[in-house]
């Protein structure tokens, strides 16, 4: 009928607050409860299957990062850089770290000759950024392999070879740094460190970080370890630095790329890459103070 009012649109949903917590906590504990008993159980029956989640991890990575580039107009090439950072994995585990140099450098000359089919335009804008997603993602994550590598190598495993000791510290010591900086920064957060990058970072999230790096760091290196108290206070202090530093980086990227999370892959947490930041960034670091400082 003509004179019958049109029907109204349904109203959108308003989007749900969550707080100072800023997510959606029962999501993100269920899904940080899946990823850990993954891990638990790779390393505990049979610590090359860690790798698996590794490589499944880097392919991921490079995928949310194709995504978020392409909003600026950047096109990545994903197949060379998804298998050429398996590669590199791979080879970090079985045959350290030379043969990890040697992997990085081919993957990259790999993926810029790639780009040549492609032609001219935009060649160096591209290759740049893939050579970057490069460094960033499975060189870096192949650190992980070498630490896992420790010990007694592929052959090893259970929670008392090295390698698996090294991977429990490491991700513990990165997880007490994210879960000390979250705690505090929502209990007592005033003073952003940040704030054109991270307006939810805090100088008091900052030292909940350091504590729990510190107290963390300390207990692993000398209760489970066997090594000497001040190389835990040094892994703890070097891993509060960097994985506040690689957090930060991560934030600058997304906000030049104009995007709130690289994907939503994770429930709770957004993208695989929004979790990964803190734990490229201490890698490296980490297994350099444990190859040399304690388990040699």
């Amino acid at each position: 009928m003509n004179g019958s009012p049109a029907p109204a649109a349904p109203a959108t949903p308003p989007k749900k607050d969550h707080g100072r917590a800023g997510r959606d906590l029962p999501a993100a504990i269920t899904s940080a409860v899946v990823l850990v008993a993954a891990i638990v159980l790779s390393l505990v029956f049979w610590k090359t299957a860690f790798m698996v989640i590794v490589a499944i991890a880097v392919v991921v990575a490079i995928w949310e990062l194709h995504r978020g580039f392409s909003v600026k107009g950047i096109n990545l090439p994903e197949q060379p850089l998804m298998v050429g950072g398996v590669v590199m994995v791979v080879v970090a585990y079985f045959w350290g770290a030379p043969a990890l140099v040697t992997a990085t450098a081919v993957a990259a000359l790999v993926t810029m000759l790639w780009l040549l089919r492609r032609g001219i335009d935009g060649y160096v804008m591209n290759s740049t950024a893939a050579v970057f997603s490069l460094i960033y993602v499975p060189f870096l994550g192949s650190f992980v392999a070498l630490l896992l590598a420790e010990g007694e190598g592929p052959n090893g495993g259970g929670l008392n070879d090295p390698g698996v000791q090294g991977i429990i510290t490491f991700i513990a010591i990165t997880v007490a740094s994210d879960t000390g900086g979250y705690v505090a920064g929502v209990l007592f957060g005033k003073h952003p460190m940040a704030p054109v990058i991270s307006p939810k970072k805090s100088w008091e999230g900052f030292a909940g970080s350091a504590v729990f790096c510190l107290v963390t760091g300390w207990a692993l290196v000398v209760y489970l370890l066997d090594g000497d108290w001040w190389v835990g206070l040094l892994l703890g202090a070097i891993a509060v630095v960097m994985a506040t530093l690689g957090d930060l980086c991560e934030s600058v990227m997304k906000r030049d790329l104009g995007i709130k999370d690289m994907s939503n892959v994770i429930p709770g947490h957004g993208g695989l890459m929004d979790r990964l930041d803190s734990l490229l960034a201490t890698v490296a670091p980490i297994w350099l103070v444990l190859h040399y400082l304690v388990f040699s």
